[in-house]
């Protein structure tokens, strides 16, 4: 588990310049990264509790709950002491910041608008044939 913390002081970047972002690498408090036994035990505490945060999600994913926002608070957990989480996170974030910006864009908004309305009437038609079909019978009580 090498987070580039192992030495007192030292802190992993990622080389590209950016200074708006904060330093890679461990963010537990100096009398335990001082102590490697403390900073190891830390380090899987921190992961275990991460764990079992995105696994929480993971089961929300098919069940009613924030199943993703779940996963990246696990993730975010994570990326306390671990350099590959932290790294993910700002991928992700970047990646989030550019749809954003794409969605603003009028061609991508009207193009959405359009879709969105095509897919409301097909389903809306889809409603109204099975209504007229069937009724307001629920799937389950249908006898044919």
């Amino acid at each position: 588990m090498n987070t580039g913390s192992d030495e007192a002081g030292e802190v992993a970047t990622t080389g590209d310049g950016a200074g708006d972002e904060r330093a890679l690498g461990s963010r537990a408090p100096q009398f335990i990264k001082a102590r490697r036994a403390l900073h190891v035990s830390w380090q899987v505490g921190v992961f275990i509790v991460g764990l079992a945060v995105v696994a929480a999600g993971v089961v929300m994913l098919p069940l009613p709950g924030p199943g993703w926002l779940v996963i990246f608070g696990g993730m975010a957990i994570w990326a306390t002491e671990f350099v590959w989480a932290q790294l993910v996170l700002r991928w992700t974030k970047r990646k989030v910041t550019e749809a954003a910006q794409r969605a603003l864009d009028p061609k991508v908004r009207r193009r959405n608008i359009i879709l969105t309305t095509v897919g409301l009437v097909i389903v809306a038609v889809l409603v109204g044939v099975y209504l007229w079909r069937f009724g307001l019978v629920m799937p389950w009580n249908i006898t044919e």
